[in-house]
This record gives structure tokens, C-alpha cells and sequence, in this order.
């Protein structure tokens, strides 16, 4: 199977701060990858220079057989390829779901109006909320904004897309939500690269997990391998510490 993502050897400086140093892997189509690791260790910087919302210092990317690094590139076709969710939402405060959704494909791709709203609400149905077409992001709970911004990635239909901790900033009860919409996508082999501290979630959802620590990728392997049997000290150390807090919590 051919890669549609490959990231070889990217590198990202802010100042003297080595955020990415050398990262390089690839990610076959209908694959989830996700990236796990310490906080501060490049996991957001890496899926943001792949996006081109941040420019890499070094390195190329590339989406199939095309090179989206290189100068020049168009901005407008790698947004309608790979879809992005951030942590934080992102929705237009000022639009509905339904305009919010539909916004991409009526700007980016050209689609009419008409057509561009029975995408949107298409998609809105998928994630669970055609019912909530026409509320306000202020009106959504916190989850069901993050599904309408799942939605909006959806509505481009991308080749990839990139989840940006999807779910860091939800309360505990509104997590289980927008896991299921993204394993239901996984089921469906939409391609994706998730970055998540949701370790039930990567078990359950990943072909392979990445590791990240300074900067780099350290380890990566199965969710088997890498969770029940992980071979380097920094890896163990990480998985250690998460089991300790997980137990605090219970």
C-alpha cells in the first residue's frame, strides 16, 4: 500500500528551542496514527507544519505524490485535502452550524449555496447533529461544538484528516461523544492522524502509535507493543506516570 502521507525529516526551531528534530514517518491511506507524549514535546507543532499553518525550518511533506512543502504550493488545495480539528473548536462565533460547516466548501471548493447546505447538514447528520443546524456555537456544549468542527473538516471531503487533542479541553462527560464520531471514522478508514493523551482511545482506534519526546519520535509500534511492552526508558517512564494518574482519579 502506497503512503499517502510521508513526513521526512521535518524540523521546527522557535529561537534556540529545538521543537521538531528530524521527524520523519508516513501514514498509509485508510491508517490511523496517533501521537502520544509529554506536553511541550512538538506533538501540535508537527500536525501544524504538515497543514502548513506553521512553516517548517526543514523537512518536506508530502500528500501522495505531491510534494506540499515546496514554495509555492497552493494553501486553498492543501486545507480542501486534509482537514484539520483543533483542540479549541475554531468555530465562527458569528454562524450557525449549518454556516459554519458549509463555509469551506462554498469558499475553498466553489460549491453553491444550495449544494453547500445539503453537504453541511449531511455531514452535521453523521456526527449527530442535524438537529442542531441552526444553533450558535454559544448554544452547543462543548462537545457537540468539537463534532460541528469535525463535521466542517468532513465537508471538505479531505484525503486525511489531522486531530489536533480533540479532546483536551472537554469535560469528562462530553469526551465520549466525539471518540465515538472519530472511531466510527476509523471503522470507515478515514485516513487520520490524531494527536491524543487518550490512551483507551489510541488502543482502540490506532494501527500504530508514535511516541514523542523532545522533539522527536522515540517509539513507535502497535498498541499492544507499545503500550503493554514499550522498549525505550522514556517511553516507559511516559506510561508509568499516566498510570499513576490514572489511578489517583478512580
Amino acid at each position: 500500500m502506497s503512503a499517502l502521507l510521508r513526513v521526512e525529516n521535518l524540523r521546527k526551531c522557535y529561537g534556540d528551542e529545538q521543537v521538531l528534530q528530524s521527524v520523519s514517518f508516513s501514514l498509509d491511506r485508510g491508517e490511523t496514527k496517533v501521537v502520544v507524549g509529554p506536553s511541550g514535546t512538538g506533538k501540535s507543532t508537527l500536525l501544524h507544519c504538515i497543514n502548513q499553518l506553521t512553516l517548517p525550518d526543514a523537512g518536506t511533506v508530502w500528500l501522495a505524490d505531491e510534494e506540499i512543502t515546496r514554495h509555492g504550493t497552493s494553501l486553498d488545495r492543501i486545507r480542501a485535502r486534509i482537514g484539520f480539528v483543533f483542540q479549541s473548536f475554531n468555530l465562527f462565533a458569528h454562524l450557525t452550524a449549518l454556516g459554519n460547516v458549509r463555509l469551506g466548501p462554498m469558499w475553498v471548493k466553489r460549491i453553491g449555496k444550495p449544494e453547500a447546505t445539503q453537504l453541511a447538514l449531511r455531514e452535521l447528520a453523521r456526527v449527530g447533529l442535524e438537529s442542531k443546524a441552526d444553533s450558535y456555537p454559544f448554544e452547543l456544549s462543548g462537545g457537540q461544538q468539537q463534532r460541528v468542527s469535525i463535521a466542517r473538516a468532513l465537508a471538505m471531503n479531505p484525503e486525511l484528516i489531522l486531530f489536533d487533542e480533540p479532546t483536551s479541553a472537554l469535560d469528562p462527560e462530553l469526551i465520549g461523544d466525539v471518540l465515538n464520531v472519530m472511531l466510527e471514522l476509523s471503522s470507515n478508514r478515514m485516513t487520520m492522524l490524531v494527536v491524543s493523551h487518550e490512551m483507551g482511545f489510541a488502543r482502540a482506534v490506532a494501527d500504530e502509535i508514535l511516541f514523542m519526546a523532545g522533539g522527536r519520535i522515540v517509539e513507535q509500534g502497535s498498541p499492544d507493543l507499545l503500550l503493554d511492552a514499550p522498549q525505550n526508558p522514556r517511553t516507559r517512564s511516559f506510561l508509568a506516570r499516566l498510570s499513576v494518574l490514572e489511578g489517583a482519579h478512580q
